[in-house]
């Protein structure tokens, strides 16, 4: 009996060892197999891990960060990388900074929208005699940029690093603190510089006339200020009293867009003061809340005062809904028009049928409101403005003007915008998902692109090396002006000693609710006249 017990014994210890090493060497071989992942953020693709739910990181190789609109560009993308990596050892890297993976429908088209322009702006740079040539890497910060910091790290080590030679960070599609945060930190610590393609918040830019001393150091930016906007908005209106205008502004914290567009609006008109401004408080950029009950009675309360224009500094949900509350106010008839800045850009994409209805008074007799907003480029500007401009020309002289007479302002522009459209719709530059002008995301985000390889180009010609150095792109940004000036779809490009756009147009667009699309209205200037003949950026800018 003690023989069968001491046998037992060992028999089950030996059995338990067994085991235990088994174990251990499954756990080693993988290990071996897979390093690094044991107790590692999960993996999303190459340089981006899953952090909060979201996929954060700088992607190269196409991935598409789980977003089904992005994906033919993001591959087309990927593919390009790939092409000259194999074809130039000196690349030089751009990153595009903006969140990859929203939530809403309307977001995830005009995302797909942005990375077409940056994607056809790399193409067609790749393919020009100019070196080095470029790669371009998505890089995502999470919703609201709430997790940039990591980002920022990452973009940091690339800038350092010989096989990436980041040069430029652009994209930046929201202005908010966390981007203040972002674009502080890439041109204040690191140096490395930043073109801002659609952030229109005055805090997040450079003064002019500031003798040198920036804010940010190697920031430059091709769309007007919220400021600007306002004053080409006012400049193509004219002659409004305060008496018909009131202000409708978003009070919620940390959105720098509303406040700044708010304090855009402010500016002092002539005439018996109007209405007060009428204040509200979204919950969130894109979450309407109980907004609806606000603007029903703040839409009453305009009704019974003289204005007929109100500016509206909110972002576009919340710009929709307002626009139809204000629509169903019963009125004694009146008609308005909302007017709001450059993030209002793809509001048609928010609006339903009956939305458009709505806007029509519901009867199609016409807009009991007309929504119109500041637009960075609109695909009709350039061929409706020069017809308008060889009108008053013809007007004014009594005969036909002269083909070479026509502004290069306008021409220029026309021309840059036909090439696109053609390798658009030829498919050259490969299937990279319908794509949309209307909205002026691509239009701007091409010629911001556009804008940093003429940078990269240039310190390039002027140094021993063919990958210049971030101080040497950052230098170049006021160079880029008359003769280097930069012919943008969206207009032409000179920018001021501080990185400014000097008296970019913006295009002047409403909802047609007849048409159900955006229409092109005319050309804002924000300096009241347009461009110098050959944009020499004048002194005393700003």
């Amino acid at each position: 009996m003690l023989n069968w017990l001491y046998n037992m014994f060992w028999a089950t210890l030996i059995r338990k060892v067994c085991t235990v090493l088994v174990v251990l060497a499954v756990v080693v071989s993988l290990a071996i197999f897979v390093p690094g992942r044991i107790g590692a953020p999960e993996y999303c693709a190459e340089g981006v891990e899953r952090s909060a739910g979201e996929c954060i990181g700088v992607s190269a190789s196409g991935y598409d960060f789980g977003t089904a609109e992005i994906r033919e560009v993001a591959h087309a993308i990927g593919e390009e990388n790939r092409r000259v990596s194999e074809q130039e050892k000196d690349l030089v890297t751009i990153a595009m900074m903006l969140p990859l993976q929203p939530k809403a429908a309307a977001e995830r088209k005009q995302l797909r929208s942005e990375l077409q322009g940056a994607y056809l702006a790399q193409w067609r740079a790749n393919r020009t005699e100019n070196k080095p040539l470029l790669r371009l890497v998505l890089a995502n910060p999470g919703a609201d940029y709430a997790q940039q910091g990591k980002v920022v790290d990452r973009l940091a080590a690339m800038a350092d690093s010989p096989r990436d030679n980041l040069r430029a960070v652009t994209g930046f599609n929201l202005s908010l603190d966390n981007t203040k945060l972002a674009i502080d930190r890439l041109t204040n610590k690191l140096h490395i510089p930043v073109l801002a393609s659609r952030v229109s918040a005055d805090e997040i830019a450079n003064a002019d006339n500031s003798d040198g001393d920036l804010k940010y150091p190697g920031l430059a930016r091709i769309i007007p200020t919220n400021r600007k906007q306002a004053a080409a908005l006012a400049n193509f209106h004219g002659g409004l009293r305060d008496a018909e205008t009131v202000l409708v502004k978003d009070l919620r914290p940390n959105d720098i867009y509303d406040e700044s567009l708010a304090k855009a609006f402010s500016r002092p008109e002539p005439g018996p003061p109007g209405p007060q401004d009428q204040p509200f408080t979204s919950p969130g950029i894109n979450d309407p809340g109980d907004t609806g009950n606000d603007f029903t009675t703040i839409g009453q309360n305009i009704c019974e005062s003289d204005a007929k224009v109100v500016y509206f500094a909110g972002r576009p949900v919340h710009l929709r809904l307002f626009a139809l509350k204000l629509a169903q106010v019963p009125c004694h008839g009146k008609k308005y028009t909302v007017v709001s800045g450059s993030g209002a850009a793809t509001l048609d994409r928010y609006m339903s049928v009956a939305d458009w209805e709505k806007l029509r008074g519901g009867d199609g007799g016409g807009a009991t409101v007309t929504v119109q907003y500041a637009a960075p480029g609109h695909p009709n500007a350039w061929n409706v403005s020069l017809r308008q401009w060889e009108k008053e020309r013809r007007a004014a002289t009594g005969r036909a003007p002269e083909a070479g007479d026509r502004p290069r302002y306008l021409t220029e522009p026309q021309k840059e915008l036909r090439e696109l459209r053609g390798l658009i719709d030829r498919q050259a530059a490969g299937d990279i998902g319908e794509v949309d002008l209307e909205d002026s995301r691509t239009m701007l985000v091409h010629d911001g692109v556009r804008t940093i390889a003429d940078a990269v180009f240039l310190a390039n010609s002027q140094t021993a090396g063919t990958v210049p150095a971030r101080t040497r792109v950052a230098a170049q940004w006021p160079r880029l002006e008359a003769r280097y000036r930069v012919v943008g779809t969206s207009g032409w490009i000179c920018l001021t000693n501080a990185g400014n756009a000097y008296d970019k147009p913006v295009a002047v667009v409403q909802l047609d609710p007849a048409t159900r699309r955006v229409a092109f209205v005319g050309l804002g200037w924000p300096e009241k006249k347009p461009q110098p003949a050959d944009c020499v950026v004048p002194s005393g800018t700003g």
